[in-house]
């Protein structure tokens, strides 16, 4: 019965400090205090740009091949299509529960809760799969010194980092990531020249003709392509803390997807071309970038790409740490868990209960894995694939949930439907890839771990409704709240927000 009076108290709580008195939203996170940089950071940061080349670019190579280039072309293609749909949302609405929030208001509570509990799961696992990136490239730079520390130990550490940084200021954590994510990309980027100076700008016919790549290879390589750009999303989760919110977040998620995208395609390109011939398939390489800069001359960016890839791992864990609080933060605010999951910090207006809850899930599940003894790719592998499905949910229900939202509000145009087919179709290229042909043990039971993830998420939420009849309806009244202010925003056009 306790539990059942503290969860009305909460309800109560959230309804109450939805909106002030003079209609001002009140979440408790700092309000206009992030500009442009800062939230185009968190989405950029969360995809990992510079991580992708030193890991995921030759897991794609081992099943896509010459036609990893076109696999990444594809996935940037699907992620823009995703964030037009998700841009009819954050153009007219800003709040910390980023998709969660905005099917809520296109399809209900029901698919709601689908959602914001899938993506919460998503976040919380990317940051486990990096922090594995992270373990490996810090041994990559240990064995520079001979130096020899526990994996598990070099996890915790990262970890705490990363929540100390996320708990303190949501500014500070931006900063950060930019300057670590610019040096790295900076570092990638010069390789990248390098490799194509060293092979006279010659056209490699083999990737370009796709010596060599079937359909099946392209299509499993596609699952592993569209990984990369999982988070692209992210910055929507800074809704309540971003200057000028309807203005800012569309561009950022725009921009970070089209420029990460164009980013992912010449590296893929460049790195299968660099490993042409070499003894050493780019797949089978430790430390992939370092390699290459041995292999073309200029053995001192080995290093200095391997700091700039440990570093990218950590932002990404960083950025996830983020935006998976957001999510979870929002969903205590609307009474779907203990009401101190909804709590800001009183000084420094962070999400800080979530933040540890999504740090601790983050760092605990690989660093199991590890001490298990398995490989810290295959634990990268496994746990990402799982969030990726997470992310392939939602980004399916919101381009199903943009028509449904613009007719209702009567903006809906035949464009518009269109659109929204042809980004479902797309997904479903990823969705089926990932399940036929069925894939080798173990990834033929994640499909499986998911399913079983969103049954208990359903279980959770049956009792929360059995317990609360009122959830429901708190948070459609509470997205609706925030809804209601920022349309009043454009229709007075007074420059606020946007």
């Amino acid at each position: 019965m306790s539990n059942i009076t503290n969860a009305r108290v909460s309800i109560s709580k959230v309804s109450l400090s939805a909106n002030s008195k003079d209609g001002t939203i009140v979440s408790g996170l700092r309000k206009e205090y992030l500009p442009f940089t800062g939230v185009i950071t968190q989405s950029i940061a969360n995809i990992a740009p510079s991580a992708t080349p030193a890991l995921v670019i030759p897991l794609v190579f081992a099943t896509a091949g010459n036609g990893t280039w076109l696999a990444y072309l594809f996935a940037t293609i699907v992620i823009a299509l995703v964030g037009v749909n998700l841009n009819q949302f954050t153009k007219r609405s800003a709040s910390a529960g980023s998709i969660y929030s905005y099917v809520v208001k296109g399809l209900g509570t029901n698919a709601g809760f689908v959602s914001g509990w899938s993506l919460v799961m998503a976040y919380t696992l990317t940051a486990g799969a990096v922090l594995c990136g992270f373990i490996n490239y810090a041994n990559v730079l240990l064995q520079y010194t001979g130096v020899t520390i526990s994996p598990i130990l070099i996890g915790v550490v990262g970890a705490v980092a990363a929540w100390y940084i996320a708990y303190r200021d949501i500014k500070l954590s931006t900063k950060i990531m930019l300057s670590f994510e610019v040096v790295s990309l900076v570092l990638i980027f010069a390789l990248a020249v390098v490799v194509l100076v060293k092979n006279g700008f010659t056209i490699d016919h083999a990737q370009l003709t796709l010596n060599d790549v079937s359909s099946t290879s392209i299509r499993i390589g596609l699952v592993l392509a569209f990984f990369s750009f999982t988070g692209f999303e992210s910055a929507a989760s800074l809704g309540d803390e971003a200057k000028k919110p309807l203005r800012t977040i569309p561009r950022a998620v725009t921009i970070s997807a089209i420029f990460v995208g164009i980013f992912f395609i010449l590296l893929s390109y460049t790195e299968v071309l660099g490993f042409t011939g070499s003894t050493t398939a780019l797949n089978e390489a430790e430390a992939p970038l370092a390699l290459l800069a041995s292999k073309n001359g200029v053995e001192f960016f080995g290093p200095l790409i391997s700091i700039g890839a440990l570093v990218s791992f950590w932002a990404c864990f960083l950025a996830c740490a983020n935006a998976g609080a957001r999510v979870l933060f929002t969903m205590g605010r609307h009474g779907i868990f203990h009401v101190a999951v909804g709590d800001a910090h009183e000084n420094n207006k962070t999400p800080h209960i979530a933040i540890v809850i999504t740090t601790i899930l983050a760092a605990v599940i690989p660093l199991i894995l590890v001490g298990l003894d398995n490989a810290l790719f295959d634990i990268y592998g496994w746990i990402g694939t799982v969030a990726t499905f997470g992310f392939l949910l939602n980004y399916t229900l919101i381009a199903i949930a943009a028509p449904v939202y613009l007719h209702r509000e009567k903006e809906l145009q035949p464009k518009h439907i269109v659109l929204s087919v042809i980004t479902v179709l797309v997904l479903l290229i990823p969705i089926v890839g990932s399940l036929y042909p069925t894939p080798d043990y173990p990834y033929n039971l994640f499909p499986y771990v998911f399913v079983a993830w969103l049954v208990a998420g359903g279980l959770w939420f049956i009792i929360r409704k059995s317990q609360l009849p009122e959830v429901s309806s708190n948070i459609e009244s509470n997205v609706e709240s925030v809804h209601q202010y920022y349309k009043d925003i454009r229709v007075r056009g007074d420059g606020e927000g946007i």
